[in-house]
């Protein structure tokens, strides 16, 4: 296990020792920046979400992805402060909640077939469980 932190100690990593496992972590670091990177052209689809789970898959995973995702000059700061317990800004709180309502929304009454109801139920506490989620982190005010 290796550990490199910063000086206010937040940006700690932890490598997993298991290889397989760190690989697991690697590929879903890997599959969220992925993601985010999406979520930079595709209108509606949030970036930093996927960026902080990636920064958490690569802190179990490799110190330089997790370390090129914290010097990032677009979503790096943003990382750090989460990680630092600061919590997510209010512009970043409200469109990551409000497209995840949408598209749960879209799903559960338009994309999903009527007669899977146990799926729709699913899909919809899942949607309102990461909405929530999303909602109850602290707010970064910036100070």
């Amino acid at each position: 296990m290796t550990e490199g932190s910063d000086s206010d100690g937040a940006e700690e990593v932890r490598l997993t020792s298991n290889r397989f496992v760190r690989g697991l972590w690697f590929a879903g670091g890997l599959l969220c920046v992925g993601l985010g990177a999406l979520g930079v052209v595709v209108p509606g689809l949030p970036t930093t979400p996927f960026m902080l789970l990636a920064a958490a898959c690569f802190a179990r995973s490799s110190e330089r992805f997790f370390r090129w995702i914290l010097d990032h000059p677009q979503f790096g700061t943003l990382v750090r402060r989460y990680r630092a317990g600061k919590g997510i800004t209010l512009k970043i709180k409200l469109l990551g909640s409000s497209v995840s309502a949408f598209f749960v929304t879209f799903a559960v009454f338009f994309a999903m077939p009527q007669h899977m109801l146990w799926p729709r139920v699913f899909t919809g506490f899942a949607g309102l469980l990461g909405v929530l989620f999303i909602l109850t982190r602290p707010t970064d005010r910036g100070d």
